[in-house]
């Protein structure tokens, strides 16, 4: 039997990086009738650390949207400054599928398994107070794997999320979390 060292292994979150938020917003509600989108500007993440050093916080914006039990997430990228937004799947300024990610229950030892598999973590920050981090699998998985440290922010924003799915009717399509 296969020995699985991954304590969280379920992706909960798809992202794709785009030259346009609206237009690729747009893109999925048509497309696809996935929304309403929860857009964030300026997104930063506290005690950025980027490869080693107190950088990486890329000017970003972002939306997601649940479809079924996944989130799609859209980001732009907005400056050319080192980051994960520039390199692994996004090198050369290429734009498409960037990261998946994972809900860690156990964050500690999901970081563990992943690095002990040989997978680098090269960016870590706190998100609304709590803990992420992304492992470059690209070289395994063909993207980077995000880690979020479950905490009860996150638990009461992706049920925004799930809710605001779960009841749309096509309207109000674009929104910000109250």
């Amino acid at each position: 039997m296969l020995s699985l060292p991954f304590p969280d292994r379920v992706f909960m979150q798809f992202c794709w990086l785009v030259p346009d938020l609206d237009a690729a917003m747009a893109a999925w509600i048509r497309n696809a009738g996935v929304g309403p989108f929860f857009r964030f500007d300026n997104v930063a993440y506290e005690k950025p650390q980027y490869r080693g050093q107190p950088l990486g916080n890329a000017r970003i914006s972002a939306a997601i949207a649940q479809a079924g039990d996944v989130q799609i997430e859209l980001v732009c990228v907005h400056d050319k400054q080192p980051s994960i937004w520039q390199e692994g799947p996004a090198a050369g300024g290429k734009l498409g599928f960037h990261h998946a990610a994972i809900y860690c229950h156990d964050y500690d030892a999901t970081v563990d398994a992943y690095t002990n598999a040989g997978s680098a973590i090269v960016f870590t920050g706190l998100m609304m107070g709590f803990r992420v981090g992304w492992a470059d699998t690209v070289s395994t998985l063909g993207f980077f794997t995000e880690l979020i440290d479950a905490n009860p922010v996150a638990d009461a924003v992706f049920a925004k999320f799930r809710e605001a799915a779960a009841n749309w009717d096509g309207k109000d399509a674009i929104r910000r979390l109250s």
